[in-house]
């Protein structure tokens, strides 16, 4: 397996911590059910005026299915400026440090 780790982060003025979980939950059950995604962890910064977050993908397919996916979503949202890095995982590495990769 070539897991991909995928982060994405853009420009936002809110909504902040519990108002977001309230506001996002439904997406976030969305998310939840996309193929190949093992888990994601949802990211803001008030301070910056960030938002965002960090995926683990099984393997690239999967990652770039969601990647079109979600960037097409944000944008229906008015979100510009979006961030996105793909990166492979080192799996001997990550497991030694306790990753879990599935």
């Amino acid at each position: 397996m070539s897991y991909k780790i995928v982060q994405i982060d853009f420009p936002a003025a809110g909504p902040w911590g519990q108002e977001m979980a309230d506001t996002y939950q439904e997406l976030a059950q969305d998310i939840k059910n996309e193929p190949g995604l093992l888990w994601k962890v949802w990211t803001e910064s008030k301070e910056r005026g960030e938002q965002g977050g960090v995926y683990l993908f099984q393997d690239e397919e999967s990652a770039n299915r969601y990647l079109t996916k979600h960037l097409a979503r944000l944008k229906s949202f008015g979100i510009k400026d979006i961030r996105v890095k793909v990166f492979d995982v080192n799996e001997p590495l990550s497991r030694i440090n306790q990753a879990k990769l599935g």
